[in-house]
């Protein structure tokens, strides 16, 4: 697969590119970035630290995560392969315990759950922020102690309702004023008071993607703080003596790397505690800032500290309190993606090669979009290595698809690989630990992959693979 030139140009023009480099022209403005493809990294074989599991590194060119070789990996478990690097996961749930240490630090599920992730965040003695009966249902199922569980959700039905009524989780963030309703008669129907923090829409513009970016009025989250809904919420709250009104809850996004907004959010939540404590006579004790912290996905990327995210925020809360003239609150924070995203890579096989002359490589691989729909569904952007071997070829401009029927299947829209790629290779995309398992479909009746847990140079399955008869099973 050695380098070549190709001819490119009408009558009027005419210039000769590499296959592998090459400007952008007419043919690539809706196929690569709107000026030019990445830069090449220097060295194909690196593994970031930022970006790839902290126990990650080559030996002997083979990629290993928590000791254990990916290629043994794939021979023992298959392809498309989640695997999680226990301790990088278990290390960040201490890195924020620590750097909160005072406050309350709540892992998002929804990043990446299930029973064994459960029992780690358990065991590093962090709280769990669930969203649905089935989040909470996973949690009750290894002894989540409930009154470290947050229950979400902008629907709640009636039965996850009761449920985390009857079981006390230790909070619920309500969402709507049906929802205060139900949670009224529920307490009252099973003697209970449980705490309830009011989800407020504080109008803040974060700067991400318009699809996880939560906290503007023209979305389905929360009570509007502008229009006074959230401030009704707490009057409505309050008149039911069944419970108990404790905080405020924001969320103003994801994948954010600064902590401006939230000190508008916190600012903003102030003056409404403000409100509610010369209204009703009432202080609330805490405050829950959300999570959204960013992680670095590609070479560049900023991924800010937990230490400093924890000084700087409790900093903004103490400071924002004092000059409203409450008590400081207890402030709570619900990591998810910067716990889970880099503690994981997804392995892929290698299928097919296929040369597209002046534009790009199309390296399609035995996954897709039903084990990351991301990339399409959002534009993410990721990094990925030949993982099997190292290769000092030079690099060519691919693009890593799936083999799903859709054109928009794309793994890795824009990377370098290593010309010598060869079907059979296995390719490991980093950064997949959040919201790629959780998000997995069935498309196109593929099976979901199984997640494996590396540590210490052993490897266990924590989530099985799915078959045939599991996607046969329940259909007449």
């Amino acid at each position: 697969m050695g380098s070549r030139l190709i001819r490119i140009g009408g009558s009027d023009s005419l210039f000769w590119v590499s296959r592998f480099v090459h400007p952008a022209g007419d043919r690539h403005a809706e196929i690569l970035p709107e000026d030019r493809p990445p830069q090449a990294p220097a060295d194909l074989n690196t593994l970031d630290p930022t970006i790839w599991p902290r126990t990650s590194s080559r030996v002997g060119g083979s990629v290993t995560i928590g000791g254990v070789d990916v290629r043994d990996l794939a021979e023992q478990y298959g392809t498309p392969l989640y695997v999680v690097d226990e301790e990088d996961f278990r290390s960040r749930c201490r890195d924020y315990r620590s750097a909160f240490a005072g406050g309350e630090v709540h892992y998002a599920a929804k990043a990446f759950l299930c029973r064994e992730a459960a029992r780690w965040i358990m065991d590093e003695g962090l709280g769990l922020d669930v969203c649905s009966g089935g989040e909470l249902a996973v949690a009750l199922s290894v002894g989540f102690p409930p009154e470290r569980i947050t229950m979400h959700g902008n629907n709640k039905s009636l039965a996850e309702l009761e449920r985390a009524v009857q079981v006390g989780v230790g909070h619920v963030v309500v969402d709507s004023f049906e929802e205060i309703a139900r949670l009224g008669f529920l307490a009252d129907k099973h003697g209970v008071r449980p705490k309830v923090m009011i989800r407020v829409t504080v109008g803040v513009e974060a700067h991400t993607h318009e699809f996880i970016a939560t906290a503007h009025d023209d979305q389905k989250f929360g009570f509007s703080l502008s229009s006074g809904a959230a401030a009704e919420a707490a009057r409505r709250i309050l008149a039911l003596p069944q419970l108990e009104l404790v905080g405020l809850h924001s969320h103003i996004g994801s994948q954010i790397t600064d902590t401006a907004g939230f000190e508008v959010a916190a600012g903003r939540l102030a003056k409404l505690m403000v409100q509610i404590q010369q209204e009703h006579g009432v202080s609330l004790p805490e405050l829950d800032l959300g999570g959204g912290y960013g992680v670095a996905y590609v070479e560049g990327d900023e991924a800010p500290d937990v230490k400093e995210i924890a000084d700087s925020l409790r900093e903004i809360v103490t400071r924002v309190a004092q000059g409203a003239g409450l008590p400081v609150p207890r402030l709570t924070v619900e990591p998810g993606r910067s716990i889970a995203a880099i503690a994981g890579v997804t392995l892929y096989e290698v299928g097919t090669i296929k040369d597209v002359e002046g534009l790009r490589t199309y390296v399609s691989v035995d996954g897709g979009m039903s084990d990351n729909v991301r990339t399409a569904l959002y534009g993410a952007e990721y990094t990925a290595r030949l993982a099997s071997r190292s290769s000092d070829a030079e690099p060519m401009l691919s693009r890593l698809v799936g083999k799903h029927c859709e054109s928009g299947d794309m793994v890795v829209r824009d990377l370098w690989l290593p010309q010598d790629l060869a079907p059979g290779d296995l390719i490991a995309v980093a950064g997949t630990g959040a919201y790629c398992r959780s998000l997995a479909s069935n498309y196109n009746y593929l099976p979901k992959p199984a997640v494996v847990a590396v540590s210490g140079g052993a490897s266990r399955v924590i989530v099985q693979r799915e078959t045939e008869d599991d996607l046969l099973r329940g259909q007449l």
